[in-house]
């Protein structure tokens, strides 16, 4: 039997090939369903009586995809698979410091019903040992037992993501034999471990170990701690991030009795196990693991379980002490002002002072996820460029992820730089994404001038050069003499004369559009004071157009009207007020009939400028190779 939780059959299709995850699932039922030995536990006569042949293995994602194959949908009772969540239940309830007076964290080397209390700290030494979890069930809230119980069927609903009930014959055969548990109880009770009567306790642990799950309903609740404690099915937020961190721990270190040791040595995940034959294993961030199969080994855990899990650490190198994470790739690439420019189109002056003094402007683009390691190393190479330029800008466009450890590293280093004389620049980081948190946080380093922020590098890169320009004599300014417009340089004094007359002054308002995509071209402009930008649509974004040049004093746009007439390529619309000079190419195709000198001076500045710009387009291009 497969099943593919995930996935809905489309009516009347043919049957789709198993997706990896379903296939390799039944490749590896297929192959455990082989293994022999064990038994069903009966020292619980109920638990006895299964089938031992059930067998069911379920993942679930943090995303909400779940895969099973084999008896995913048979129920079983949870046993002390339930341990954890309560345990988890409780330090949500209470808090971390609360419940650490009333259990412990360590591992006793002993078997999970042995009667060993730490009788130093007068409490029993973990919540995953029988002791523990009996201490763990007298802090479920409820003013009765009723409601004591109704209460902890509401938390593993919510941990499944559906209702759950009791299977009232384990209970009831449970509490036939649990004398052992009774003689646990009442031990504590006399220490005053638990205050409570025993037997309330009791009923109610037993009734913990009882819950009907299935397979399916395992991998759910394990992937809810996977999701930081939010049930990836519903949504919903069962426990606190802080503490899903706490469960996780004291599974990894005792959720498997006395073979905890070697299961940490072999497997690499946090796990618990039920005498009943069932098994979770949790890798944070990722999935959660249910498996369901009666047969036991004498330290009380499923041999097909264990085997499962064995196998998936293996094959998908899922032990917790892999590193997957190389933090040197954290830097994608850098790279200086001097040979990568931005989309503001410079006069030659301009260029000119920007390829002396552009070094001083330093991009790094960061890429992955960003957590101690990786912020380190980026943050060191930060420092070491803050100390050889004036200009750092950290562009965050491919960084997915960046946990507190980065967001506190980094507003330090952005102090820290501060302080040097150097500026920090950050790009790309939006405060809706998934980097929302650091966003904001920057913002507020950005608001006492610790650092500053744009929406992309591209503007980021313009503001660095503007501010090298602006020590330079040689910077943009306002140009209302012809003679001073690179487009009509080398002209003479009576060529000027006979232009003055053809050129038309135009004023445009912020956000006015100078030229539109698709019009006649029938006049070209030179800037005066202020700038435009060029802006294109990109395809299938609904219309968004998409800047890919700013235009500032003394440049020309439209120029192409020159060469070729026809229509226009690009919008250019007005970045703030702007003055321009308008030529008509009518008429300056006709001054040039008897003059052609004029014609052959322009086209002659046209063609170097052209020049220019496609040979440092192509430094670029080198540069960011």
């Amino acid at each position: 039997m497969h099943e593919a939780f995930g996935a809905q059959p489309v009516v009347g299709a043919e049957p789709a090939a198993l997706a990896p995850v379903e296939d390799y699932l039944t490749e590896l039922h297929d192959r455990v369903s082989a293994l022999t030995g064990g038994k069903p536990a009966d020292y619980i006569p109920e638990l006895g009586k299964v089938e031992p042949s059930l067998f069911g293995i379920a993942i679930a994602t943090t995303d909400g995809e779940v895969y099973g194959v084999g008896d995913t949908q048979h129920p079983f009772t949870i046993q002390s698979v339930s341990k954890p969540f309560m345990y988890g239940y409780a330090l949500n309830r209470y808090g971390r410091e609360a419940v650490l007076k009333h259990v412990g964290v360590e591992p006793t080397g002993e078997a999970f019903n042995s009667i060993v209390l730490d009788e130093v700290a007068n409490r029993p030494f973990n919540p995953m040992v029988n002791a523990g979890a009996i201490a763990v069930a007298e802090l479920m809230d409820g003013a009765s037992q009723e409601q004591r119980t109704a209460n902890m069927l509401a938390l593993f609903g919510d941990l499944a993501g559906r209702p759950l009930g009791i299977d009232e014959v384990v209970f009831r055969s449970e509490e036939a034999t649990g004398h052992r548990n009774r003689a646990i109880a009442y031990m504590m009770l006399n220490t005053g471990m638990i205050k409570r009567d025993p037997n309330d306790v009791l009923d109610l642990y037993f009734r913990q170990c009882s819950v009907n799950v299935t397979t399916r309903d395992l991998a759910i609740m394990a992937a809810t701690l996977a999701n930081d404690g939010t049930n990836p099915i519903t949504g919903k937020k069962v426990f606190q991030a802080e503490y899903v961190r706490d469960v996780l721990s004291v599974m990894n270190s005792c959720g498997m009795y006395d073979y905890a040791g070697e299961w940490a040595y072999e497997v690499g995940m946090p796990a618990k196990s039920g005498v009943s034959g069932c098994i979770i294993a949790v890798i944070p961030g990722q999935i959660g693991i249910g498996v369901f199969a009666p047969p036991i080994d004498s330290h009380g855990n499923s041999l097909r379980g264990i085997r499962v899990c064995q196998e998936i650490s293996k094959e998908f190198e899922l032990h917790a002490f892999n590193n997957r994470t190389n933090v040197r790739s954290v830097i994608r690439r850098e790279y200086r002002g001097d040979l990568v420019h931005s989309n503001r189109l410079r006069t030659p002056d301009e260029r000119e002072v920007l390829a002396r003094q552009g070094d001083k402007v330093a991009v790094l683009e960061a890429q992955g996820a960003l957590f101690f390691g990786s912020t380190e190393q980026l943050l060191r190479r930060i420092a070491q460029l803050a100390a050889e330029t004036r200009y750092v800008v950290v562009d965050f466009k491919r960084v997915h992820l960046a946990d507190a450890s980065a967001h506190k590293l980094i507003a330090r280093a952005a102090r820290s730089i501060a302080d040097s004389g150097a500026e920090l620049v950050f790009a790309s980081i939006a405060d809706d994404g998934p980097l929302g948190t650091l966003a904001r946080e920057l913002g507020a380093q950005e608001e006492r001038r610790a650092v500053r922020i744009f929406s992309d590098t591209d503007a980021a890169l313009e503001w660095g050069e503007d501010r090298l320009l602006a020590g330079s004599s040689k910077g943009s300014g306002t140009k209302f003499a012809l003679s001073e417009l690179d487009l009509l340089k080398g002209l003479s004094a009576e060529d000027y004369r006979l232009i003055e007359p053809i050129v038309r002054p135009l004023v445009f308002e912020k956000g006015e559009v100078i030229i539109r995509e698709g019009a006649e071209a029938k006049l070209f402009f030179v800037v005066a004071r202020g700038t435009v930008s060029v802006q294109i649509r990109v395809q299938g974004q609904n219309g968004r157009k998409k800047r890919v040049a700013s235009i500032g004093p003394g440049l020309s746009f439209g120029e192409m009207a020159l060469l070729d007439g026809g229509k226009r390529s690009a919008d250019i619309v007005a970045d703030e007020k702007v003055i321009c000079y308008g030529l008509a190419v009518d008429q300056l195709v006709e001054l040039a009939a008897e003059h052609p000198n004029i014609m052959i001076t322009i086209l002659r500045n046209l063609t170097r400028d052209f020049s220019e710009r496609l040979r440092h387009a192509n430094e670029a291009i080198s540069a960011l190779e």
